[in-house]
């Protein structure tokens, strides 16, 4: 891969993006990267994010061609300088057209929601694969998969990397023979600009409530919800949970850049949603079976265009939980748009495992123990909600805490979903706590739980600690439900990943141990 600068400055420009250039020179780029410590000979240095100065110095002493900037360096002296007007844009274009614009030879499906965007991924994802013959590319909260040999999985840091990255490991799977890629999208990708210029086949959007929002996110829920319906300004064809709060505004966003034959509504059946006169739904889907292994649901098409995609057909998923549907749902429709069938769907949706969601595990004498990401207002009442609907549980412990430094609107969410669902016994702990004292966090959270409508709230700021005391303290008949951890293998502590075993296997180990 490499960049000539000429066309580089005429992207930019394409884009009102330079602002001018020092010290140029007839270069081209045969690297490039925003990691000084990744910097070698030949390489276009990008300085993002927290940058400081001596970055940029230790770029070019390990070679670096040149630098992209807001503002020019003193120690970048030497180098051909880019002052853009916004580098983050700048950084996205360059690293698309760097790596030859990938993003041309792939069917993209991308998803955004705030919840539900991992498991209508991982659905998306098992379908095409069966209608592609394995030639898919998996972008997503938990795993990034680039092809089919054991080196191209691995774990994700982010639920959409940086540009650099994303642009990266999308060249890798086409050049591993990827012919489709399914992506999670954050609002925080938009945000920061990490998918600027990109355009994708189909777009998702599942949901929007409030969440994100606070010092180090989104301002205010319009600046979440602008940045959420951006995937759908920059899709071909939009499908739409048409349950979706704030569904008028979602809706007419999408209806700004894509003609309304390739937007697709969806719904459950007789759920009230308030549609434009001059739309229908194209699908609606009925629940027929419930229960903590599976869900089972029929799908039907309303409109011509939704029949001629093929995918009326009886549905089995293996992700429990009636609110997966709707993510399952979003999932076959978008795979039919890509040209699978409704075979495919059939085939795959009952064996999609994913870690960390609505796991379950049993025990001899401490009642269930359920494991699940769960970690704001929605998510936490409808785990609860279903879990109580389908267990006729005994005492319910839950033990859950909230991310520190972001997402500081979760936590009266947290505390009121709580005290909706009347848990017996309420252990607050340590989730990422970032910068902030956990036990503060735990505080607040608190703070919002009304203490006449539920039983015990406890405090024990070692998370592990806290698994094992709400196990220890439940019998035949209790559940214990660890939320919004699953199966992270870190704590986010004072901005190091600290390693740290998972709520699954902590509470393995533990059921293990007291009942050999």
């Amino acid at each position: 891969m490499e960049l000539h600068v000429t066309p580089m400055l005429a992207l930019l420009r394409e884009h009102h993006l330079l602002d001018h250039v020092s010290n140029l020179t007839d270069f081209t780029a045969t690297a490039v990267s925003y990691d000084s410590r990744r910097v070698e000979q030949g390489t276009l240095f990008f300085c993002k994010g927290n940058f400081m100065p001596k970055y940029l110095a230790m770029a070019n002493e390990k070679g670096a061609i040149a630098y992209v900037a807001e503002q020019e360096y003193p120690e970048g002296q030497g180098l051909p300088a880019i002052i853009v007007k916004d580098e983050q844009k700048a950084m996205a274009l360059l690293g698309a057209a760097f790596y030859g614009f990938p993003q041309n030879d792939l069917f993209i499906i991308a998803i955004t929601g705030t919840k539900g965007k991992t498991t209508t991924a991982y659905f998306a994802d098992h379908i095409l694969k069966r209608a592609t013959d394995d030639h898919v590319a998996l972008f997503s909260t938990l795993d990034r998969v680039l092809g089919n040999q054991p080196g191209d999985k691995f774990k994700s840091d982010l639920t959409t990397p940086e540009s650099l990255d994303l642009f990266h490991d999308m060249r890798a799977a086409v050049n591993n023979g990827m012919t489709h890629l399914v992506m999670e999208v954050s609002s925080q990708a938009y945000k920061k600009h990490r998918v600027y210029g990109l355009h994708y086949d189909v777009g998702i959007f599942l949901n929007i409530t409030p969440d994100h929002i606070g010092r180090n996110e989104h301002p205010t829920f319009a600046d979440y919800l602008h940045c959420k319906e951006q995937l759908l300004v920059n899709a071909d064809t939009c499908v739409i949970n048409a349950e979706t709060q704030h569904f008028t505004d979602v809706y007419y966003t999408a209806k700004a850049t894509t003609q309304p034959e390739n937007i697709y509504l969806f719904a459950r059946h007789g759920a009230k949603v308030d549609l434009p006169d001059d739309r229908q739904l194209d699908f609606e889907y009925r629940n027929d079976l419930e229960d903590l292994h599976e869900s089972e649901f029929e799908l039907a098409a309303l409109s011509d265009r939704a029949r001629h995609l093929g995918l009326d057909h009886r549905y089995t998923t293996s992700v429990p939980g009636d609110y997966n549907e709707g993510n399952a749902v979003a999932a076959v429709i978008a795979s039919g748009l890509a040209g699978a069938k409704a075979e495919d769907a059939a085939a795959t949706l009952n064996h999609v495992h994913i870690r960390g969601r609505m796991e379950m595990l049993t025990t001899k004498h401490h009642g269930t123990i359920y494991v699940d990401y769960a970690h704001n207002y929605a998510s936490t009442k409808r785990l609860l909600a279903f879990l109580k609907r389908q267990t006729n549980a005994g005492k319910v412990t839950v033990v859950l805490g909230s991310a520190g430094d972001k997402g500081i609107s979760r936590r009266p969410g947290l505390g009121k979903g709580l005290t909706e669902e009347h848990p017996e016994r309420i252990i607050l702990t340590t989730d990422d706590p970032g910068f902030e004292d956990p036990m503060k966090i735990a505080k607040e959270i608190d703070s919002y739980i009304d203490h006449e409508q539920v039983g015990t709230v406890q405090f024990i700021m070692d998370r592990a600690s806290a698994i094992k005391q709400a196990i220890d303290g439940s019998t035949d008949g209790d559940i214990v439900v660890l939320a919004g951890k699953g199966e992270d293998p870190y704590q986010k502590i004072k901005g190091v990943n600290t390693p740290y075993a998972s709520d699954s296997k902590i509470a393995h180990d533990y059921i293990d141990e007291i009942e050999k």
